[in-house]
């Protein structure tokens, strides 16, 4: 057997040593993703190392290795060296979160170039490609030279991961799902990074949230995602920030594909809810200043400013026509059959509970999946038609819950009722961005390494 092939040392040394809290060598780690890529090592040995890491943690060192065999996997794009800036946005996802939509045409009307491999919605929130798959024709699945065709004609594209690009990640993350080891932070931190290091970027904005509508509710557990995505990007020379962002309230007032579509197109025109177009604008205002595409404490204003003048709708139309959408797609967006108005139960103040019960609701009639197998129908979905703390009068019109002919429809309302309670006194909800992450403001050492620091499980 050639002395690199990653069977030619024993797995189960390398387990061992992390199940027992020790150190993995950056040569036991790029055989062992290695192999896992490759499908030369079990299943049952990469689940039991990656459990090992779920609860033993990687340290700095470790996690950084851990990357650069997840990038080494697979190709890297390249781009013409002729054009703005490469940049991209990452969100850890949330209720109603469809902020890449607008960002991405607002960020190329600016001057940026922005290559977005985004993913699929699979649990209680929704993927941004199945959002713009609610646009008729429009495709995410970009064949070799269509990533280029797109970011020459429009400045932005949102396609899938091809098969070649990190293909490690497929495999541990499929496992990871089964032993209910998806949420550790490293392991998260490595499969984000290791796709956006793949795509070749000047600058990487992260929006990690936080609250019940998020994949790790707790705050602190957001922060320490947060600053180990930031560190481990400065490791591989790309700069990074991350936003700390509220999910205790669903983003805007639309909870499903098309609908949520149609927010962003508002979004798009200078209008819309005002917390989307603040978290654009903040999120791709980082990015103009870090590639000095703004001066500092201008981007926000600057991306603003495309939002306003019909820059960014324009670049949003040019790019899902370069991706398919048939003319005229953006005035035929997928409509329901019934909507339904929710009213208020009582007199009260309007909170929000465990916003997974929406996303739980959007499942509910159709618009979901509970399996990667599974068709989403985009025309369904809610809409909140009062802002979260607002006061209601019992009998008030609470939200539209678009259905097709009643399916899923009491299941939707009992889990509506849950998700958005109706109090006595308005409730208190933290700022939209309660924290903001660069390399220079990441705590350092001491703990940086130990299970307290944000590199730990």
């Amino acid at each position: 057997m050639p002395p690199d092939s990653p069977l030619s040392f024993d797995p189960r040394d390398a387990i061992a040593a992390k199940r027992d809290g020790g150190r993995l060598s950056a040569e036991a780690i790029a055989r062992f993703v290695s192999g896992a890529a490759s499908g030369e090592l079990a299943d049952d040995q990469v689940a039991a190392l990656l459990m090992a890491v779920f609860l033993r943690g990687l340290d700095p060192g470790e996690l950084l290795a851990w990357t650069r065999a997840m990038l080494d996997s697979g190709e890297r794009l390249a781009w013409s060296p002729e054009g703005g800036p490469l940049v991209d946005k990452h969100s850890t996802g949330g209720i109603g979160d469809k902020a890449s939509l607008p960002l991405a045409p607002a960020l190329a009307a600016c001057g940026a170039r922005v290559p977005m491999i985004s993913g699929r919605g699979l649990g209680h929130t929704g993927g941004t490609l199945d959002k713009l798959e609610a646009i008729e024709g429009l495709r995410t699945g970009l064949g070799a030279g269509e990533h280029g065709r797109c970011l020459a004609t429009a400045g932005w594209f949102i396609a899938a991961q091809t098969e070649r690009l990190v293909p490690a990640d497929r495999r541990l993350y499929a496992l990871r799902d089964r032993i209910a080891a998806v949420e550790s932070i490293p392991l998260i931190a490595s499969s984000i990074l290791s796709k956006k290091l793949a795509e070749g970027l000047d600058a990487l904005v992260l929006d990690v949230k936080f609250g019940s509508g998020a994949f790790l509710p707790e705050v602190e557990r957001g922060r320490r995602l947060a600053a180990t995505m930031v560190e481990l990007a400065g490791g591989f020379g790309l700069e990074a920030r991350a936003l700390l962002t509220n999910m205790q309230r669903p983003l805007g007032r639309a909870i499903g594909h098309a609908l949520e579509v149609e927010e962003s197109l508002e979004c798009l025109g200078g209008a819309g809810p005002l917390d989307l177009r603040e978290l654009v604008c903040r999120l791709g205002g980082e990015l103009l200043e870090s590639t000095g595409l703004a001066a500092p404490g201008s981007g926000a204003a600057r991306l603003a400013r495309a939002l306003d003048d019909g820059s960014a709708r324009e670049r949003f139309e040019r790019g899902v026509a370069a991706q398919g959408a048939r003319p005229g797609a953006l005035g035929r967006l997928p409509r329901s059959r019934s909507v339904e108005v929710l009213r208020a139960r009582r007199s009260g103040f309007l909170g929000c509970g465990d916003l997974r019960l929406l996303g739980r609701a959007v499942l509910e009639l159709g618009g979901g999946r509970r399996s990667s197998a599974e068709r989403i129908d985009f025309a369904v979905g809610l809409r909140l038609l009062v802002d979260p703390g607002q006061e209601l009068r019992a009998g008030e019109p609470l939200l539209e819950i678009h259905h097709q002919a009643g399916r899923g429809l009491e299941a939707a309302r009992q889990a509506i009722e849950t998700g958005l309670p109706i109090g006595d006194r308005p409730p208190r909800f933290e700022p939209l961005v309660l924290e903001r992450l660069t390399a220079a403001g990441v705590p350092q050492a001491p703990g940086l390494d130990s299970p307290s620091g944000p590199f730990a499980p």
